[in-house]
């Protein structure tokens, strides 16, 4: 008789384990001839070396399913053991070129549109994208998948997510709580994206660890941004000093992502956007990519299609007016 410890990641075990070990517990009746112990982040197998290796070669299977998909269940784990395939998902010979990620329980994460699919390619080939379009358009969802598949894929060692804290009609100072109660509603779109794509239990043990941040605009002075990616949303808010100290903040390997939509520019009057500025400044320097959405790519309801169109007739007519 012989032994072998797996290490497992802590933020996996109840995901791997499964609730009240359900998961070991079948892979007990599928292995009878080996004994699992599973103790904290250790499973340890017992038995014939032979045996052993067999459970092993399986499990590591499993584990690679659990990470590309972030589920593991008791179907999983039964279609891997009769085909030797992962469930649910592509073979290995076929990659479809719009999947981004699979997010919590296998969600299939994909690009959506044309130009979703342009965000894709642009951040393969460049170091910073500038994502310009309506609401609705997937700016800050595509970023934050792309963000998410480079931490898995070890490309980056963390994601740090901002915007700028800037009124929409509400004043900070009424709203209740201390700073970072103020400023949690204006950073909730990226928590609501990470969300979908990261199972609870790891992603808060990220968010503790600094692997993920999310933080005001203001909060990025004086930082060198090393190994990271790092996404500006909400960037038509920002003005050109605060844009240029942010864009100046990048470190080595690290990809920047800017969204923004023009139409919805919350500044006070007498203040101009950086994001405008910024386009026509830099977009023509390599490295650096400008991709502009459209009311085509609008993968929300139906009727924000129809509402974005409808404000932008009305700024036509006003500008025929003048």
């Amino acid at each position: 008789m012989t032994e072998e410890l797996i290490a497992i990641d802590n933020k996996d075990l109840v995901d791997i384990y499964g609730v009240n070990d359900e998961n070991i517990q079948l892979l007990r009746k599928i292995f009878p001839l080996v004994k699992l112990v599973a103790r904290g982040n250790e499973l340890r197998v017992v038995g014939d070396r032979v045996n052993i290796d067999e459970f092993v070669a399986f499990f590591s299977r499993l584990h690679r399913h659990y990470l590309k998909y972030n589920k593991l269940n008791e179907t999983d784990i039964l279609q891997l053991l009769e085909n030797g395939k992962d469930n649910n998902c592509l073979s290995d010979n076929m990659m479809e070129e719009d999947v981004i990620l699979y997010g919590r329980e296998g969600r299939v994460i994909r690009a959506r549109s044309p130009n979703q699919l342009r965000l894709v390619k642009s951040i393969a080939q460049n170091d910073m994208v500038f994502a310009v379009g309506p609401a609705g358009t997937g700016k800050t969802y595509t970023a934050v998948a792309l963000a998410v598949r480079a931490l898995k894929n070890k490309e980056i060692r963390r994601i740090i997510l901002t915007r700028p804290a800037v009124e929409a009609g509400e004043n900070l100072g009424f709203l209740p709580g201390d700073l970072r109660d103020k400023l949690d509603p204006y950073l909730q779109p990226l928590y609501d994206a990470l969300r979908d794509m990261i199972p609870p239990q790891r992603l808060l043990s990220y968010m503790e660890d600094k692997v993920i941040e999310i933080a005001p605009l203001a909060f990025m002075r004086g930082r060198t941004l090393d190994n990271a990616y790092v996404i500006l949303d909400e960037a038509q808010n920002t003005t050109s000093m605060q844009l240029k100290m942010f864009l100046t903040r990048m470190g080595n390997n690290a990809k920047f992502f800017i969204t923004g939509d023009l139409t919805q520019i919350d500044l006070p009057r007498n203040q101009s956007s950086g994001l405008l500025h910024a386009i026509h400044l830099l977009k023509d320097i390599k490295g650096i990519d400008v991709i502009f959405m459209n009311q085509s790519d609008i993968v929300r309801h139906r009727l924000v299609t129809s509402i974005v169109n409808a404000y932008e007739q009305e700024v036509e007519l006003h500008k025929q007016k003048i």
